[in-house]
């Protein structure tokens, strides 16, 4: 099977803040189903499975586009967050309208240029870029143009994951300090995000969007993920109103875990890995 091209990019998001990211083309020419790959919290571009897993796509005919959230606070190569104040200052809304800012450029023709069919889009979001993928599915700009969504492991109300104690040290101090596992570092998280999702809640978080979402979705969540509970992605599925049950689909990969076993550095795929990936490319050919 012949490997896919890759292409790097840098585009000026709305905020002023470069997006950097890699384009992953099919060997056959010309327009093709387009995927937009959304990492989460702590998470980049180049985390574990996201290149295999645009790799995969790929393979498949699809054009998958990977990308850094301006508050990744990480370029490519970077194994460490360079930019904590990009890091400290990220917000829901922020991570919003960077991929909103993604999907434009595609429609503009400055990704994937003719190799780019727009009018078949999906978008995949894993964690944090869950959230995202909904919030940008139910978009007004979007929601009757996206033709696929997935979730993997998706945030379903962010307030509802801390504690009262936690968001009260948080509010107190002005930030909140979180440990990157992988790294070591210790990161600020500006309080300013703590207070955007709670007074947007509704607006912000994909438990209060999910009504809105028109596109054909596919949540994935493993049962058991210690970071985000299966619980909200049950949640996420009864809050969708799609009115026919084929256009939403809950996969519960049992005793999957948050990444679904994958690491970083990628070592390759786990057999729950596997079970998301492969679920995850039939839904994208099914409906792009």
């Amino acid at each position: 099977m012949n490997e896919p091209v890759e292409e790097t990019f840098i585009i000026e998001s709305s905020a002023g803040q470069e997006l950097h990211g890699v384009v992953h083309l099919p060997q056959r020419g010309g327009p093709c189903p387009t995927v937009v790959i959304c990492h989460g919290f702590k998470g980049f571009m180049e985390w574990g499975f996201f290149p295999p897993l645009a790799n995969l796509l790929a393979e498949r005919g699809m054009t998958a586009i990977r990308f850094n959230f301006s508050g990744a606070g990480m370029k490519p190569g970077d194994n460490l967050v360079t930019d904590t104040e990009a890091f400290r200052l990220a917000t829901l809304s922020r991570d919003r309208d960077d991929l909103l800012d993604v999907l434009a450029a595609l429609e503009r023709g400055e990704l994937a240029a003719g190799r780019a069919d727009i009018s078949r889009l999906g978008i995949i979001g894993h964690s944090r870029g869950g959230n995202t993928a909904v919030l940008t599915a139910a978009h007004a700009n979007w929601r009757q143009r996206l033709r696929a969504l997935v979730t993997w492991a998706s945030v379903g109300s962010y307030p509802d994951l801390y504690p009262e104690a936690l968001k009260d040290e948080w509010r107190q101090n002005g930030h909140l300090n979180v440990k990157n596992a992988r790294t070591g570092q210790e990161l600020p998280v500006d309080a300013s995000v703590l207070i955007e999702m709670e007074t947007h809640k509704s607006e912000l978080t994909a438990l209060g969007q999910a009504p809105h979402v028109e596109a054909p979705w596919l949540i994935v969540h493993g049962t058991d993920d210690p970071g985000v509970p299966v619980e909200q992605a049950r949640q996420l599925n009864e809050a969708a109103t799609h009115e026919q049950e084929h256009m939403r689909l809950l996969l519960e990969i049992q005793d999957g875990g948050h990444t679904f076993g994958a690491v970083h550095p990628f070592q390759g795929p786990t057999p729950h890995l596997i079970e998301a990936m492969n679920a995850t490319q039939l839904w994208l050919k099914r409906w792009l």
